[in-house]
């Protein structure tokens, strides 16, 4: 029997350069590098996973690098946001933190929360949202604990049809939260990362690209209950893929009627089991598949360095 997901497994953009892009949310957002594989549709290009010390599902943000592809443009059928929890009282301190490290910062509300606003080096909008949640941070990282990034909060999606967007999350177990203007909130029943609002606005069509956020993944517990949504979602005539083997979970993947691209994730078998915690994401790991042919991939694909912020803390603990 189908279960209702309780929230988002991970949101994946489309950025630029890989090392940027590593120092900017490593260096600067105090996430964690918990994965550095491979994209299994093009294994000459990264896929970098990012999270808390754990990389605990519900705090994951991976990144695809397109070095030399041309820059997207926001719009219809889009997500076009994504939302990092941080403590309650933390925004002056990341106000300041980013400023810092020249990056402008708009403070802005909705609902009940505060959050700032800005974009990454690929120009990918990202969000910090004052917001508990009791995922532990990554206690490694360059921003102390009592400000640092708790994971997902959740993701802004403009689809064509907010209507029948609205329908699916409905369907997934995401329940109608309230409304803020031209957004409305539907929030699934977990304890983290729970969030989906959809804006009702005018907006050209979306080009995607380099800033562009791809997808968004929610949690199932298990691949029988993908092979339910896979049935469920085909007998409504909704596009929806075969289940693929990403090797830490099996996907896949509904584009609904509104045009937003969201991917049904499985919990396991989880991000450990080809590296030790303690050393994730300092080095390349491959599908087991993809091994073969390691010397021909790890001379294909940039070498990246982990910036020296994420050795330890900085000293900027406001």
């Amino acid at each position: 029997m189908l279960t209702d997901t309780p929230g988002i497994h991970h949101v994946t953009a489309m950025v630029g350069d890989a090392q940027a892009n590593l120092d900017f949310l490593v260096g600067t957002l105090g996430l964690r590098l918990v994965k550095r594989t491979v994209n299994h549709e093009d294994v000459l290009r990264y896929h970098l996973y990012y999270g808390n010390g754990a990389g605990d599902l519900g705090t994951v943000y991976t990144c695809f690098p397109y070095p030399n592809e041309p820059p997207g443009r926001r719009g219809k059928p889009q997500l076009t946001a994504t939302s990092f929890a941080v403590p309650e009282g933390s925004l002056d301190y990341w106000r300041d933190r980013l400023a810092d490290r020249g990056v402008d910062a708009e403070r802005v509300s909705r609902f009940d929360e505060s959050a700032l606003r800005f974009e990454d080096p690929a120009g990918t909008r990202l969000e910090l949202v004052a917001a508990d949640q009791s995922v532990a941070p990554w206690a490694g990282g360059p921003v102390p604990d009592r400000h640092a990034v708790r994971g997902i909060h959740g993701v802004t999606a403009l689809p064509t049809n907010p209507f029948a967007t609205a329908s699916v999350l409905d369907t997934l177990g995401f329940e109608y939260a309230g409304e803020d203007g031209d957004r409305v909130r539907y929030r699934a029943g977990g304890d983290r990362a729970t969030v989906v609002d959809l804006l009702d606005r005018e907006a050209p069509y979306a080009r995607e690209g380099v800033g562009s956020v791809h997808h968004v993944a929610v949690r199932v517990p298990d691949r029988d209950q993908l092979r339910e949504w896979h049935d469920l979602f085909r007998e409504r005539d909704v596009d929806v893929s075969r289940i693929r083997d990403r090797h830490y979970y099996h996907a896949l993947y509904v584009r609904e009627p509104g045009g937003i691209l969201i991917e049904l994730s499985t919990e396991g078998p989880g991000f450990t089991i080809d590296e030790d915690p303690a050393t994730a994401g300092e080095s390349l790991v491959l599908p087991p598949w993809a091994e073969e042919d390691r010397e021909m991939i790890e001379g294909q694909l940039p070498s990246l360095a982990l910036p020296a912020a994420a050795a330890g803390r900085g000293d900027d603990d406001g």
